[in-house]
């Protein structure tokens, strides 16, 4: 297995590189002057001009790109034009907070779409499967920053039960993990459900049936394992994506992570450190995706990394 992953690693890295290659191209096309707009209307042209020239931005792109390109293999990320200090220190610092919403965001996504697609495929055709999937079309439909303002709403002004904003306390999680793992759970509980739905045809689990075995046995011990490899793709992704920086939770309920710090980043065009965190949004998902292939011979036995 450490073959396979060493062997992932490095096929991981043109995609990587790729993908810092394409920002920095992006970055440096955007109208506008970083130097100008951290110094402000006000500052003289001699002064732009020497921060310019600090910066390393009088240099040809081709000059910045292979400079950038050498810091990355050195552990350089370089410094952040808006906060002048390193890159990496930023992003050490917004991570936890932005690890700790996609963990439990994730969290909320499985047990919700997990359990409302088993129970709607079990009971398929009753009033549960219907309930189910109206619920599950609900939480696709609904844009995770207007549910997050209905729990502020709710849960914060009227109730008083949580406070509204800030990173840090389990009561300050509540919310913004509801908001973004409901429409999670609503993309995974229709997965499960017709995966689910599909292994319950097969032929094993009507022998298991014949077999006298309870159904409860049948569906959580036979059917429920084979039926969670395609969720356990689309969970992998997801988490991928929710680790890579979830803007709008961030942003409605004013946590301190990844994703508001690009945003920042961006109306800064503070390349360097929009750079550093989309290398590590896509370093997040390339890890992801490993981990999850990985997962899969655990749930199938017939998958081997030999």
């Amino acid at each position: 297995m450490s073959r396979y992953i060493l062997k992932r690693l490095i096929t991981s890295l043109p995609t990587l590189l790729g993908i810092v290659t394409l920002v920095f191209l992006l970055m440096h096309l955007l109208p506008g002057d970083p130097a100008s707009i951290m110094l402000g209307f006000a500052a003289t042209e001699e002064r732009v001009a020497s921060l310019r020239q600090e910066l390393g931005l009088d240099d040809p792109l081709h000059t910045q790109y292979v400079r950038y390109l050498q810091g990355l293999a050195q552990g350089d990320w370089g410094r952040s034009m808006s906060a002048r200090v390193p890159v990496t220190q930023l992003i050490r610092e917004r991570i936890p907070a932005t690890a700790e919403l996609a963990f439990a965001g994730l969290l909320v996504a499985s047990l919700f779409g997990i359990v409302t697609g088993v129970v709607s495929a079990v009971n398929r055709g009753t009033w549960l499967d219907t309930m189910g999937m109206v619920v599950s079309l609900v939480g696709v439909s609904m844009p995770s920053f207007w549910l997050g303002l209905l729990l502020i709403l709710l849960l914060s002004v009227t109730l008083g039960l949580l406070p509204i904003t800030g990173t840090g306390g389990i009561q300050r999680l509540i919310m913004p993990a509801l908001a973004l793992g409901v429409q999670v759970a609503g993309v995974v509980s229709r997965l499960a459900r017709s995966s689910m739905l599909e292994v319950l045809r097969e032929d094993y689990i009507q022998v298991a049936r014949a077999k006298g075995l309870r159904e409860r046995v049948v569906i959580y011990k036979h059917a429920l394992k084979n039926a969670m490899i395609p969720v356990l793709t689309v969970l992998g992704l997801q988490f991928g994506r929710l680790l890579g920086g979830t803007v709008i939770i961030e942003t409605v309920f004013g946590r301190e992570g990844i994703g508001r710090m690009l945003v920042d980043a961006i109306m800064a065009q503070d390349v360097p450190l929009v750079q550093g965190t989309v290398l590590v949004s896509a370093f997040f998902y390339v890890m992801v995706n490993i981990l999850v292939d990985i997962c899969y011979g655990l749930f199938d036995p017939r998958v081997t990394y030999s």
